[in-house]
């Protein structure tokens, strides 16, 4: 396998990625390809390589980057808007077809947390991926957002979100705050985020009031519909209350087939490790193998 650090760029702003490349490519050979997207406030640096090498050795080309403003890309620092993710991942797809590896015909998206609702919003709204994988996402963002939150807190961040709103309109800059705070609230979240940082210590990050309200409005719920009749597969956690399974369920009922569900009885985060990485892998691959071969 060959890995190699790439640049492209997204409406303007320079991204960095990785394109990874099967030992057994022979010159001229174009094969179908996997652009992975990580998780919310995420890197590429963090899980994305294992699946990518996953890929990899099942014979496909893949690309792991960082959205902008995170890692090794350019833009404003630390800002996480979905749609705007949406058009770095498009973007993406765009630089990936244009690579003499990749068969642009046969072009799969994979995404795992947050970048579980992105893949299959992006598959929605472009015709170019032909199989999409998402894994322990959500489908509606204000689920995402209010699901960890009791009546009062919800209450209180409608009223913080009002205030740093008109703090933005009058004065240009609004409040930063912690992404535990924001979205990463469960206790599951609270025992990997720590483990991650040490592993990945550039994930430290702050974020803005409009990440709560742009996430608010996000809904690939909305859209997922449109996806068919390219092939989605949906890989979810039995015992997560991160993206609770409930917001797949509602996912995988509002889309059209060719569909597939799979729910795991684990919680978040185990499927990184062990012997769910090795089937979450397993699912990805075979479900690329048979749509995109």
């Amino acid at each position: 396998m060959e890995k190699r650090t790439v640049k492209f760029y997204s409406e303007g702003v320079r991204l960095e990625g990785d394109l990874y490349l099967p030992a057994d490519l022979k010159a001229g050979e174009r094969r179908p390809g996997i652009v992975l997207c990580h998780g919310f406030t995420g890197l590429r640096a963090l899980i994305l390589g294992d699946y990518a090498k996953a890929f990899v050795e099942a014979g496909f080309v893949a690309l792991t980057f960082d959205y902008r403003g995170f890692g090794g890309s350019e833009g404003e620092k630390w800002r996480l808007i979905p749609l705007e993710q949406i058009d770095d991942i498009r973007n993406a797809i765009s630089f990936f077809e244009a690579q003499p590896q990749v068969d642009p015909e046969r072009i799969g998206l994979w995404g795992t947390s947050f970048g579980g609702a992105n893949a299959p919003y992006a598959a929605a709204v472009d015709s170019r991926v032909k199989a999409v994988v998402g894994q322990v996402g959500f489908g509606d963002g204000e689920r995402f957002m209010l699901d960890v939150r009791s009546y009062g807190e919800r209450v209180e961040l409608m009223q913080r979100l009002a205030a740093d709103r008109r703090r933005r309109a009058l004065e240009g800059v609004g409040e930063r705050v912690d992404p535990i705070d924001l979205a990463l609230r469960s206790s599951q979240s609270r025992k990997f985020l720590p483990q991650a940082l040490e592993a990945v210590p550039g994930m430290k990050c702050d974020l803005s009031w409009e990440t709560v309200e742009k996430t608010l409005e996000y809904k690939p719920i909305d859209v997922v519909h449109r996806i068919a009749p390219r092939a989605l597969l949906l890989i979810g956690a039995r015992d997560d209350n991160v993206c609770p399974i409930e917001g797949y369920e509602k996912l995988y009922a509002r889309a059209c087939e060719p569909k597939k569900l799979v729910v795991l009885p684990i919680e978040h985060y185990d499927i990184y490790t062990g012997k769910w990485f090795e089937e979450s892998a397993r699912l990805g691959r075979e479900w690329f193998e048979r749509f995109l071969n």
